[in-house]
């Protein structure tokens, strides 16, 4: 069988002519692979390409017949390109589109944008960012097991005695008694500016200039601007609360953040950080901050570490006020003089302290029939008043008719349907009181007359879903008036807004290039044209005239 294959492929080569034997004998990586789609600009030189004879005496014909019509041209070109009929109509779209693009002129239109998004980086005013922790660099784990070897079993009753220390979860309390001043942001046994003291001690007027008509107070709104000086970071982290000095001289203001810092910032000055100086006298988050309208050079702040400490400036301490376990909330002064406080906690506890009586305790202690307990506000005039906003409600309370345990309201305000964050007498007469609750919407009761169940006058819709990583919006009045409030957005354009009691928007405070972030706590400067906005970041920003 061999003998008559073998003679049968010799018989075979024989038959074959010299040329077909060469092409038998090709290798396969000398075959001509598929051609790709390589696209060659108009005006660039054409390649070299090796052409048959048939193609040769085509450009010939081609190049002296010069009358040739259009689509004789687009063969040819096929042809000579190699290109199908998808592949040029693909190119000329690929040329349509980049001509369309030419003439709505997008690469400028780019630049332009990016040029404009590098404007709105505004540089950082207030606290410097502190410079990155560097970790120590651990050796690598080995396993016992991939190295055959036995575990130790002396190392387990070792690794049972670790304990979590308690600073892993939350930082320990400050130690009660004094608290000296020291700025953390400067450098260490540096002492106050001595024209920050002389800020804090100035006084402002007790009296009342003559209350502008609704149109010019809405045109004084209307001048109050914002800029890039009017922006710095005062705390580090979430703001809690703010509040104005009633300093009129310069803008000195106060802000508490999520873990305990108190920053003090005075518009224009150079001292500390742009102006700013930061203070740790709390180590939980300052849940109400207010300055004493008699003794201007104490600021009071409460914080949910279940201390109460009073800022001295003049002193250059942090005196302790009040102390408990924890779970402190909210306060406010319940005598004309400001020595005396009514302070409330989350769990529904009243305590009436009296600064001028030594030690960090209470004068009395009341439980209110209530789960959670809000915030507290004292009527402006008849001051044996309070009102408090708890779980779904807010109730008016009388001091003078308090029990130890389940004290019942003078009045009520009903209507809420979710959780109040906030409820305030109006500050001139105290015959407003507004809400704002959860269920989106603030709203204004009349309390010109205490009866058991207070009038509803007013219901402003307003967006209050905040989410967990915002404070909740409050909604203030104005101190120099009785029938205007302010209170934050959720709205996508940026902005803090202003109503009338009667529901009325009077005006909307926006900046596209310097305010681009919500501000959740709000407040109006006592004696000024002027108000703050605080976020989560830890910046204030400032509208003034």
């Amino acid at each position: 069988m061999e003998g008559r294959r073998s003679k049968r492929n010799a018989d075979a080569k024989q038959e074959m002519t010299p040329v077909q034997i060469d092409e038998v004998c090709k290798s396969s990586r000398n075959i001509l692979a598929p051609k790709r789609l390589q696209y060659t600009p108009p005006h660039a030189p054409q390649p070299m390409r090796k052409h048959n004879f048939e193609n040769l005496q085509h450009e010939e014909d081609h190049s002296n017949d010069e009358e040739e019509d259009h689509s004789n041209d687009e063969e040819s070109n096929v042809e000579g390109l190699g290109l199908s009929a998808y592949e040029l109509e693909r190119l000329e779209n690929i040329k349509q589109n980049q001509a369309f693009l030419s003439s709505i002129n997008l690469p400028q239109a780019f630049h332009d944008l990016k040029q404009s998004s590098a404007k709105r980086q505004l540089p950082q005013k207030g606290l410097k960012r502190s410079s990155p922790v560097v970790k120590e660099v651990l050796p690598p784990r080995k396993s016992l097991r991939l190295q055959n070897k036995s575990p130790l079993p002396s190392s387990f009753p070792e690794l049972m005695k670790i304990e979590i220390p308690e600073q892993a979860y939350s930082q320990p309390k400050k130690s009660a008694g004094q608290i000296p001043m020291e700025p953390m942001n400067m450098d260490e046994g540096s002492k106050l500016p001595p024209q920050l003291i002389q800020l804090f001690s100035e006084v402002s007027s007790q009296e009342r200039g003559v209350e502008l008509g609704l149109q010019e107070y809405i045109s004084t709104l209307k001048k109050m601007t914002i800029s890039e000086d009017k922006i710095a970071k005062v705390v580090k982290k979430r703001i809690y609360s703010a509040a104005f000095h009633p300093a009129s001289t310069s803008l000195l203001m106060a802000a508490g953040d999520k873990f305990g810092n108190v920053g003090l910032w005075s518009l224009g000055s150079n001292w500390g950080d742009d102006g700013v100086l930061l203070f740790e006298p709390h180590t939980r988050a300052i849940g109400c901050l207010a300055f004493s309208r008699t003794h201007p050079a104490q600021l009071l702040s409460l914080s949910y570490d279940g201390s109460l400490r009073c800022t001295d400036v003049e002193k250059g301490v942090f005196d302790d006020v009040y102390d408990i376990e924890d779970g402190l909330k909210t306060f406010d002064f319940l005598t004309g003089d400001y020595s005396t406080l009514v302070v409330g906690n989350w769990f529904g506890g009243i305590a009436i302290v009296d600064r001028r009586t030594p030690g960090n305790s209470h004068e009395s202690f009341y439980s209110l029939d209530c789960k959670v307990l809000r915030c507290v506000s004292v009527h402006p005039c008849q001051r044996q008043y309070f009102a408090v906003a708890e779980s779904r409600e807010v109730n008016i309370y009388d001091t003078r008719c308090l029990k130890k345990t389940r004290c019942q309201p003078v009045s009520q305000l009903r209507g809420h349907s979710l959780s109040i964050p906030s409820c305030y007498f109006s500050p001139c007469t105290g015959n407003r009181v507004v809400t704002s609750c959860m269920d989106n919407n603030i709203r204004i009761f009349d309390t010109s007359a205490l009866t058991a169940e207070v009038p509803l006058l007013t219901s402003i819709h307003h967006n209050m879903r905040t989410g967990r990583w915002l404070s909740k919006l409050s909604a203030v009045w104005d101190p120099k008036r009785e029938d205007c409030l302010l209170v934050g957005s959720m709205e996508k354009r940026r902005q803090v807004m202003v109503f009338h009691e009667t529901g009325r928007p009077l005006h909307k405070f926006v900046d596209g290039e310097h305010l681009n972030t919500v501000l959740s706590v709000t407040a109006f400067h006592p004696a000024r044209n002027a108000i703050l906005g605080g976020n989560a970041s830890g910046r204030l920003h400032v509208f003034s005239d």
